[in-house]
Formats: C-alpha cells, sequence, structure tokens
C-alpha cells in the first residue's frame, strides 16, 4: 500500500504520488508535471490500480484527485495520440481505467488548480466534489484540434452545467475561467490559487468522520438520480 499514514510514495512509473492520512482521507497527485499531467493509458492505469486498493481498504474514507499548481491535466497525451493513432482510444486498458473511475464508491473530491482541458476536464466530471483555486479554468478544446470529447463530455457536462454553456464550452473550444464554472455548477467551492487541496482535504476529512456505509449508499443514490 503506498503512502499509508501519511508516507507519500509514488506508485510505478512514478506517474501518480499517493498520501493517506490517519483521518482516512487518501490524496493522489497526478505526476507528470513535465507534460501538463496529460492522460496516457499508464496513468489512467495507475490512477485506477490505486482506486480499486482503495475500493477494498476500509481506512480509506474519501478520496481527492490533484494535479500541480499549473495544471491539473491538460487532456490525453498528445504525443501518445500521435504515436498510436486512434488505436489509443479503442485501448481495452484505457477503457477499463476510466470505468474503473466512474463506478468508484468512495467520494472523490477533485482539487483543481491551473488547467482542466478535455480528458481532464472529463476527469473533473467524475468527481463527486470541485474545489478549484480562482486562476483554474475548464475547457473542451477538442473541436480546435478536428475531435470532440471523447471520456464523456458531450454526456456529463451538460448535466453539470446546462445545454447552453455546454454547447458554448464544446462548439467553440473555449475555456471558462474558475469563477464563471462556479456560477455554472460545474465547481462546488471556489479558493484562493493554491488553496484547493487544502480545501478538499478539509472537505473529505468532514466525509471521512461520517459513516462510511450511509455515505457509500448515499452517493449510489444521489448518482441514480443524477
Amino acid at each position: 500500500q503506498a503512502g499509508r499514514r501519511g508516507q507519500g510514495r509514488a506508485l510505478p512509473m512514478n506517474l501518480l504520488l499517493a498520501e493517506q492520512d490517519n483521518a482516512g482521507v487518501r490524496l493522489l497527485t497526478l505526476n507528470r508535471p513535465n507534460k501538463r499531467n496529460a492522460l496516457n493509458i499508464a496513468l489512467l492505469e495507475a490512477l485506477a490500480q490505486d482506486l480499486r486498493r482503495s475500493e477494498q481498504d476500509p481506512t480509506v474514507r474519501c478520496i481527492v484527485i490533484a494535479g500541480d499548481e499549473h495544471a491539473f491535466s491538460a487532456g490525453a497525451d498528445i504525443h501518445e495520440m500521435r504515436e498510436h493513432g486512434a488505436a489509443v482510444f479503442a485501448s481495452q486498458s484505457r477503457d477499463a481505467a476510466w470505468k474503473t473511475i466512474e463506478s468508484f464508491c468512495k467520494p472523490l473530491i477533485a482539487a483543481v488548480e491551473g488547467v482542466a482541458l478535455g480528458g481532464g476536464n472529463e476527469l473533473v466530471l467524475l468527481a463527486d466534489i470541485v474545489v478549484a483555486g480562482q486562476s483554474a479554468c475548464f475547457g473542451q478544446p477538442e473541436t480546435a484540434i478536428g475531435g470532440m470529447p471523447g471520456d464523456g463530455g458531450t454526456q456529463r457536462l451538460i448535466r453539470s452545467v446546462g445545454k447552453g454553456a455546454a454547447m458554448q464550452m464544446i462548439l467553440t473550444g473555449k475555456p471558462i475561467s474558475a469563477p464563471d464554472a462556479y456560477r455554472l455548477g460545474l465547481v462546488t467551492r471556489l479558493c484562493l490559487p493554491g488553496n484547493a487541496v487544502t480545501e478538499a482535504r478539509i472537505i473529505a476529512s468532514e466525509i471521512a468522520a461520517a459513516a462510511p456505509l450511509a455515505v457509500r449508499n448515499a452517493k449510489r443514490s444521489l448518482l441514480a438520480a443524477y
């Protein structure tokens, strides 16, 4: 188990850093800073692997996913796409990783600083709660490069921000600011730049202090209604 009891350790290939405190809050940090935390298959698999373990670990009560101060995630790995083409999106392991994140039964909080674009924004959309620094931005820029959101953006964004805002974000490809994302309902809590992880951990600690089975069933019921 990586990062148990506050001892942070890098998972295989150093793509994901994991740290867990005594309250049951587990912080997972995307760790590809030189690629603006682009979501290649290996990073998605590392994230899914940790979530599968955390789902079975009773000491994990809530997960916080973060990037760095410059990027939560800039989206899919363009270099991987150029090297392997459309086969990247047909990868069974990639698809399985996204499904693991989507079906994770414990509370999931995204702590966003910098950019959350493309697949990065689609990862945010899978979070139950989103905390963002005021200088963060969110977007689906795929149409600018001849594509469209491929990891749930066309389905989930419209539920979060409404038809008009989702149409504008996806059809123009232009990002929106964190204050606008907060106003539209994509962001749950807005905070000063650099404070997203701290604020997210406070919320996670409050969740971790509640009855775990009640929290899990409440999340399942809420998602069923959603």
